[in-house]
């Protein structure tokens, strides 16, 4: 008997229940071949129909479609202002070959092909796949920031005049990129009519906020000019407007945020305004003056002790003031510094300031600019007091001779000639202290002669001065204070020196010319050319000679080089 033939396996049909049923290898294997491996009937991608097309098909279609469709340009946010992002410089688009991808994998996924061939048919709507350049994203998203990003901006309260001004603390939003751009890609696939898309920022909350600035205006601001402040001092009164009060008054934020006031104290005190008041108050001190009664130095003037209010002192007492409120609340005290002069009336006799040490006059032509230069000097010059070590300085005392410090333009000695000049004839002056301090007996420090001789001085023994180049300078080495009295004519100079004696007489002997050299002779058509006599240049030499109970107990040589004046013919003068 044949053995019956075995059925192959064609697992796995099975009869359940009275139904035949087949494996799931058996169905998903019969969907695909159902289906083909096209995409499922029914696909599309934001309303573009690729089912039952190939995959090349699929893709032609997205690219021409999708990309019509694709979103130009996004509007953006960044903190409060507003902007857009030109997608395809960003480089963002939609991908085609990935969409067709993903619908392929949709359709090929075995619940979704089962499920077809129990299903009425229609694949449904897959979502398209963005593709986005990142670089470009992020070069696209850094140059906006550059026009969007918000830079924080703390409070602050300042004055114009006396009214307040504010301004408003902003938040700072600075555009994070790097998260921007997840943010452009989720939008762009949105693609929302007039959708407008916040990207991430940084913020930064300001130091000063609104709520400071309000405190600040009310404590401070509003009380600084809401009336003047009044200061007294040695028994005066001095008031500053709320109009220079507000000039130099800031409110600057500390640590913590806080505003708080600055007082610019230099510039309050140098107001035009506030130096009048000033003025009112303070004075320089005064030395004490004298007179000769035959060779005793006589008090005239007692001197006067000096008020001086620093800045400082200013800023310190005005401060405290600004945040109060009420006339008698901004009313205070400032500290004033006395100083007193050198020389008083009361300490004259100490010091030593007692007899007239010498005296000498220099006569010369009356002249309008010699006057007025003269006497200028003159004034600035007397009651000078020089301390026993110190050493007195003719450019310091006189400063430089200026229009703006009281002289006028005159004749002086520039290069070996006459020339015209701010402060001609003050030599007139320095010759006569030159002289004063030689019979006085004090130590030269620095001296010049003019460099030719002039016939009105005593040859070897007076001296010229020129701002930054030449001074006149002598130390009190008598161990007396030095006081100096000058006065002038329209015609004349003389100066006293008032001390104690060291030495009972000093004397000059002046030796003979020698070296002598003759003038040249020239002519200048220069229009401020001043017109020159010829005279010699010789060599001379001069002996101060010190004389104590009746003997000569030193002797001081000094030597002169004059050279030639030169005869000068002007032939184009003013």
């Amino acid at each position: 008997m044949r053995p019956r033939p075995r059925i192959a396996s064609v697992p796995p049909l099975a009869l359940v229940g009275g139904a035949l049923t087949v494996g799931v290898g058996g169905v998903y294997l019969a969907g695909l071949l159902l289906t083909g491996g096209d995409i499922e009937a029914g696909t599309t991608v934001r309303g573009v129909d690729i089912g039952g097309l190939s995959r090349t098909e699929a893709v032609h279609k997205l690219d021409a479609r999708l990309t019509a469709a694709a979103p130009r340009e996004l509007s953006v946010t960044v903190g409060d202002r507003s902007g857009t992002v030109d997608a395809r410089q960003a480089g963002i688009s939609y991908d085609a070959e990935r969409t067709v991808d993903r619908a392929s994998r949709t359709a090929s996924d075995p619940v979704s092909v089962i499920g077809g061939l129990f299903s009425s048919g229609g694949g449904g709507a897959v979502e398209p796949v963005v593709d986005v350049d990142e670089d470009k994203a992020r070069t696209t998203l850094g140059k906006l920031a550059k026009t969007l990003d918000q830079k924080v901006r703390d409070g602050a309260v300042s004055f114009s005049g006396t009214k307040i001004q504010q301004v408003t603390p902003q938040r700072g939003a600075a555009l994070d990129v790097d998260a921007a751009v997840d943010t452009l890609r989720s939008a762009f696939l949105r693609d929302t009519a007039n959708a407008v898309t916040a990207l991430p920022v940084h913020e930064t909350e300001p130091k000063v906020n609104a709520q400071e600035v309000r405190r600040a205006i009310r404590d401070i601001a509003q009380p600084a000019v809401s009336a003047p402040v009044t200061l007294t001092t040695e028994g005066r009164r001095i008031t500053i407007a709320p109009a220079d009060l507000a000039a130099h008054l800031t409110l600057r934020p500390d640590a913590s945020g806080s505003l708080t006031p600055h007082l610019d104290a230099k510039g309050l005190y140098s107001a035009p305004a506030v130096q009048r008041a000033l003025a009112g108050v303070t004075t320089t001190p005064a030395n004490a003056t004298f007179a000769l009664n035959g060779d005793r130095a006589v008090v005239t003037d007692n001197g006067r002790t000096g008020i001086r209010i620093t800045d400082k002192a200013l800023g310190k007492a005005v401060l405290p003031l600004l945040t109060k409120t009420g006339t008698a609340a901004r009313t205070g005290e400032v500290a004033a510094i006395r100083t007193e002069p050198k020389l008083t009336g009361a300490n004259a006799a100490r010091l030593g300031v007692k007899e007239k040490l010498s005296s000498f006059t220099v006569n010369f032509e009356p002249a309008p600019y010699r006057t007025k230069n003269i006497g200028r000097a003159v004034e600035l010059i007397n009651g000078s007091v020089v301390a026993p070590g110190e050493t007195w300085s003719f450019n310091r005392t006189v400063g430089q001779r200026t229009e703006s410090n009281g002289f006028v333009e005159g004749i002086m000695i520039l290069d070996d000639q006459f020339t015209k000049a701010p402060g001609g004839g003050v030599s007139a002056v320095a010759t006569t202290v030159y002289n004063a301090m030689f019979f006085a007996g004090v130590k030269p420090v620095e001296h010049g002669a003019h460099s030719f001789y002039i016939e009105r001085y005593p040859e070897g023994r007076e001296a010229t001065v020129a701002w930054g180049s030449l001074d006149l300078r002598f130390t009190n080495d008598l161990g007396h204070t030095l006081y100096i009295q000058a006065e002038s004519t329209d015609h004349s100079v003389t100066i006293n020196f008032l001390g104690t004696k060291k030495y009972d007489a000093i004397t000059s002997v002046t030796g003979p010319r020698t070296n002598i050299h003759q003038p040249a002779h020239m002519v200048n058509n220069d229009p401020r050319c001043v017109p020159q006599t010829p005279l010699e240049g010789f060599d001379v030499e001069v002996d101060r000679v010190f004389h104590q109970n009746g003997k000569e107990v030193k002797r001081e040589p000094f030597h002169t080089h004059y050279t030639p004046r030169d005869e000068i013919i002007c032939t184009n003068a003013e």
